[in-house]
């Protein structure tokens, strides 16, 4: 899918490699429109993988939490492994072990560095308003918010895609055969606001959360 070479060994894909994307351009277009990262690390206790929300800073991928975090505490200053993946549709074959899922997925490995002082803040925005910007508009973080968070940073010098599209892939024997083929898209839309029980009376919803009322995060 791709002229681009693979930045590394532990980056190039060694199954499908017909889907494999290696542009850089293509792969930060995955993780604009992504929403979570599963990160890995291995820690003293063993690996550990968690859902997390991220951010891009130029050639950098951003995530955060809180610094009790044990596989943040983990990822300072060592290797991990960071995937984006967004499912586009169930792939219904005409025998069960053919059917798949079109897909569009990113793999970023790298060492993982701490965001601190004046960066810190403004690696939290990004990572904030890659979700819901509503960093201008919210209660600015106190020092205390500051205190209790932890800014990791991985380059995304290492990285690599896996894009699937398309119809199922069955046998050639089966394709005149009595049983149904095709694909099941998957749409996701954000839902309608609601407020917060304990909400102020009086208080409006920001203008950028309201435009989120039936919009594609994956757009």
């Amino acid at each position: 899918m791709t002229d681009h070479q693979p930045a590394s060994q532990r980056t190039t894909l060694k199954r499908g490699t017909n889907r494999a994307v290696y542009s850089p351009e293509e792969i930060r277009a995955v993780l604009e429109q992504g929403i979570v990262a599963h990160v890995g690390v291995v820690t003293d206790s063993g690996p550990i993988v968690l859902p997390m929300a991220y951010g891009l800073q130029e050639d950098n991928i951003l995530i955060h939490g809180g610094v009790a975090n044990a596989m943040l505490r983990g990822g300072r200053t060592t290797q991990v492994c960071v995937t984006v993946t967004i499912v586009d549709g169930l792939v219904v074959a005409r025998t069960p072990l053919h059917n798949s899922m079109n897909y569009r997925s990113v793999v970023i490995r790298g060492e993982a560095t701490v965001v601190d002082g004046d960066a810190q803040g403004e690696a939290l925005k990004i990572i904030n308003d890659h979700i819901a910007p509503i960093w201008d508009t919210a209660r600015p973080p106190s020092d205390m918010d500051y205190k209790q968070t932890l800014v990791l940073s991985v380059p995304l010098a290492e990285a690599s895609a896996k894009i699937r599209p398309g119809d199922p892939i069955d046998d050639e024997a089966d394709v005149a055969g009595p049983h149904w083929a095709g694909v099941v898209p998957l749409t996701t839309t954000w839902g309608t606001p609601y407020a917060a029980a304990n909400l102020a009376p009086g208080i409006e919803m920001p203008s950028v959360v309201a435009a989120l009322a039936g919009t594609d995060p994956h757009a």
